[in-house]
C-alpha cells in the first residue's frame, strides 16, 4: 500500500528521491519521510540525516527545502496507515535506537508483536506503533553481533546483517535499508508485496512501483520473493533466501509513463471521467478492429483450445475491480453461456468452491498489485498442482492497467485494458476499461462455444463500436447536470442505489465511489430486494438513485423505485427519456440501448455526480482520506 524508494549513487538523493514519492503518493498520503547518509568531511564518520511530515507530501518537500538531506544514498516513504495512526511518530523511515540504521517497509510484519516484546526485553525504547520499527532495531543488535565476530567489510556486514534479520520476520514486506558506516551500500529485500530496481549509469532506483522510475530509467528488474539484494555505485548483486547469487537479465518497461497534468479539469478524477471515451476509442482499436474473422471476433491471442476447454469461470476481485466482474459474470453467463461465479478475493483464499474440472480462474486488479487477488491466485494454484488430473489443471487469467506488474510475472495469460495512468484514486476509467475486456471475452466465449449466432455476436460489436461518441455527448450533458443536482446533496447522510441485473453492480459500483470521496454513507441493492428489509430506511431524508434501462426488467424497476416514491423519498433516476420515466424527480437521461451495452453509460452520470457532490464539499476528490490507489497489504 505504501510507496518507498531508495537511491544509489554519485548524486545528490533528495531531489531523486522526493520525485519518486511524487510519482507513487498516491499509494498513501498520510505522511512522508526520507534519510540519507552523509560523510562528514572532517572525522570522514557517516550520520543518518532523517526528515519525517505529516499529511500530503508536499510538505516533506516543504521541509527539505529548509533544512535540507544532503548524500549520494538515500531511502523515501508515502505512507497509507496499517500500524499506528497517520502520526509523525509513526511515518517512516524508521531508525534505531542509536540513530545509525534506517528502514522503509512496506507490508506486514505479521509477528511484529512478539519481536517488539523481545526487544523491550532487552531495554530497546520503541518510538512509534509500526510494526516496521521492529526492524531497524533488530539488524542494529545483528550488526553489533557481527561487528564483535571479527573484521569483516562494512557492506558484506550490513547484507549478512539484513540476511540474518529477514529469517526472524513473518508476513509480507518490500524494504529498503541504509546503515550510517556504509555511505555507499543499499540493501533491498521483498516477499509478498513489490520491489523494483531500476538501471542507470552509476546509480541504481529501486521502487515499489514502476511510475517511480519515469524520467530515470525504462530498465528495470523486479525481485522476487525472499531474495535480497545488495547495491552500490559500481552495481547490483541479488540472492535467494539461500544466499545463492542470482543472475537475471533486467527488461525494459514497455510503457513507461509520462508527465500527467489535470490541465483545464480541477481534479484528476475529472479528467479521467472525460478519458472515457478515448479509452473506448483504443480498446476498439486494439481488440476490435474491423475485418476480424467470424470464429474470432475479438483480437484475443489465446488458443482455441483455450476457450474450448473451459466449462466454468471463477472470478477474483476486490472493490471497484470486483463490481466490473459481476458486470462480466452477468455477460460470460447470460450472453455466452458459461457458468460464471464472482469471489471476494481476501475471502476466496480461506473459503474456496471445491474444486471442479476445467474452471478457469481469472484475477481482476488495475494496479496488477492487489494483495488479496495475487495471494488467491497462487493459492488456488497450488492446490491444483497437488492434482495428477490433468483436467483440474490450473488455468488462470490476469485482468489489469499495469502489464509489468507481480500479476503478469504471475499468471501467464494477461489483457491489457490499456486504460492509461489513472492518478485520482478512486477508479473511473479504469473500472471502464476493465468492463470493456469482459464485453470481450463473453464475445469470444460466446463464438468459441458457439453460444450465439454470428448475427447477436455481430450486432454486440457494432453496439460496442457506437459506445466512444455516446460516451462524449452523455459527458457533455451529465456534467452540466450533475453539477446542479449536487448541490441538493449538502446535508445528505445517507442514499441508496437501486439496480437489477445487468446493472446492479452499477448500483453497487455508484454507492462505492459516493463513499471513497464523498464520505457519504451509501449502499446499492437489487431493486426487487427494498422491500424485504432496506425499505424501513427510506424518509424523506434518504434519496434514492435507481438504474432503469430497457429491457427485461424496466418495468419491474420502475415498480421497485414507485415503492420508494410511496416513502417520500426524492426519487432520482437514470434511464432513458418516456412516459414511464416521469415518476422520478430528477432525471438523468440516456439513449435507449440494448440492455447488454447499457452499464457503459449509466456509469458515467453516477461517476460525474459522486465527483461533484463531493467537489461541492470542497473534499480532496482525488486522494480520499484513508484511502490509496493499490491495496498490496492483506
Amino acid at each position: 500500500m505504501c510507496g518507498i524508494v531508495a537511491l544509489v549513487g554519485s548524486r545528490e538523493a533528495s531531489p531523486v528521491l522526493l520525485e519518486g514519492l511524487k510519482r507513487l503518493e498516491y499509494r498513501g498520503y498520510d505522511s512522508a519521510g526520507l534519510a540519507t547518509v552523509t560523510t562528514d568531511t572532517d572525522t570522514q564518520k557517516g550520520f543518518i540525516t532523517c526528515k519525517k511530515a505529516e499529511g500530503k507530501l508536499f510538505n516533506l518537500v516543504d521541509l527539505i527545502s529548509v533544512e535540507g538531506a544532503p548524500g549520494h544514498i538515500g531511502i523515501g516513504h508515502t505512507r497509507w496507515a496499517t500500524h499506528g495512526k497517520p502520526e509523525l511518530r509513526n511515518a517512516h523511515p524508521h531508525v534505531d535506537s542509536l540513530g545509525k540504521v534506517a528502514v522503509v517497509q512496506n507490508g506486514i510484519i505479521e509477528n511484529h508483536t512478539l519481536l517488539r516484546e523481545s526487544l523491550q526485553n532487552k531495554g530497546i525504547k520503541f518510538c512509534s506503533e509500526t510494526d516496521t520499527e521492529v526492524i531497524p532495531h533488530l539488524i542494529s543488535e545483528e550488526l553489533s553481533r557481527l561487528t564483535q565476530d571479527g573484521a569483516i567489510p562494512n557492506g558484506e556486514m550490513l547484507f549478512l546483517a539484513v540476511k540474518e534479520v529477514l529469517n526472524l520476520l513473518q508476513g509480507s514486506y518490500a524494504l529498503a535499508v541504509i546503515w550510517a558506516e556504509t555511505p555507499d551500500v543499499l540493501i533491498v529485500a521483498k516477499n509478498k508485496a513489490p520491489l523494483l530496481i531500476g538501471f542507470a549509469q552509476g546509480e541504481f532506483l529501486c521502487a515499489s512501483d514502476s511510475s517511480a522510475f519515469a524520467g530515470f530509467t525504462r530498465t528495470v528488474l523486479p525481485l522476487e520473493d525472499k531474495e535480497l539484494a545488495l547495491l552500490t555505485p559500481l552495481g547490483v548483486e541479488i540472492y535467494d533466501s539461500l544466499g545463492e547469487r542470482q543472475h537475471r537479465t533486467p527488461s525494459l518497461i514497455i510503457n513507461s509513463e509520462k508527465d500527467i497534468e489535470k490541465g483545464q479539469f480541477r481534479h484528476f478524477m475529472l479528467k479521467e471521467i472525460y478519458e472515457q471515451p478515448e479509452t473506448a476509442d483504443q480498446w476498439i482499436s486494439r481488440y476490435l478492429p474491423d475485418g476480424l474473422s467470424a470464429s474470432s471476433p475479438i483480437a484475443l491471442s489465446f488458443e482455441d483450445s483455450f476457450y474450448e476447454s473451459i466449462e466454468s469461470i471463477q472470478i477474483l476481485a476486490c472493490g471497484t475491480s470486483r463490481h466490473a466482474a459481476m458486470v462480466g459474470a452477468y455477460l460470460l453467463e447470460q450472453f455466452a453461456g458459461i457458468p460464471a461465479t464472482v469471489f471476494f478475493a481476501s475471502e476466496f483464499r480461506y473459503a474456496p468452491p471445491p474444486l471442479a474440472p476445467n474452471v478457469l480462474t481469472i484475477g481482476v486488479t488495475q494496479s496488477g498489485e492487489t494483495a488479496d487477488t495475487l495471494a488467491a491466485l497462487i493459492m488456488e494454484s497450488e492446490r491444483r498442482s497437488n492434482l495428477k488430473d490433468n483436467l483440474f489443471s490450473s488455468r488462470q487469467l490476469g485482468i489489469t492497467n499495469r502489464i509489468e506488474s507481480s500479476i503478469a510475472r504471475q499468471v501467464s495469460n494477461i489483457i491489457d485494458i490499456g486504460a492509461g495512468l489513472e492518478v485520482g484514486v478512486a477508479a473511473t476509467k479504469t473500472f471502464f476499461g476493465q468492463l470493456l475486456t469482459f464485453y470481450g471475452l463473453a464475445i469470444m466465449f460466446a463464438a468459441k462455444k458457439n453460444k450465439r449466432s454470428l448475427k447477436e455476436i455481430n450486432e454486440l460489436c457494432s453496439q460496442l463500436r457506437l459506445v466512444p461518441n455516446q460516451l462524449r455527448d452523455l459527458i457533455k450533458i451529465h456534467n452540466r447536470l450533475t453539477e446542479k443536482l449536487a448541490h441538493q446533496f449538502v446535508n445528505t447522510k445517507d442514499v441508496i442505489f437501486l439496480g437489477r441485473g445487468i446493472n446492479y453492480p452499477i448500483a453497487l459500483e455508484a454507492a462505492l465511489k459516493l463513499k471513497e470521496i464523498s464520505y457519504i454513507h451509501a449502499e446499492g441493492f437489487p431493486a426487487g430486494e427494498m422491500k424485504h428489509g432496506p425499505i424501513a430506511l427510506l424518509d424523506y431524508k434518504v434519496p434514492v438513485i435507481s438504474i432503469a434501462t430497457q429491457g427485461i426488467v424496466f418495468e419491474k424497476v420502475l415498480s421497485n423505485a414507485q415503492e420508494a416514491k410511496a416513502r417520500d423519498a426524492c426519487l432520482i433516476g437514470i434511464a432513458p427519456e418516456s412516459p414511464e420515466t416521469q415518476i422520478f424527480d430528477h432525471l438523468l437521461p440516456i439513449p435507449k440501448v440494448s440492455e447488454w451495452i447499457s452499464p457503459l453509460l449509466t456509469v458515467i452520470p453516477l461517476q460525474l455526480l459522486s465527483y461533484h457532490i463531493a467537489a461541492h464539499r470542497g473534499l480532496d476528490v482525488d486522494q480520499p482520506r484513508n484511502l490509496a490507489k493499490s491495496v498490496t497489504v492483506e
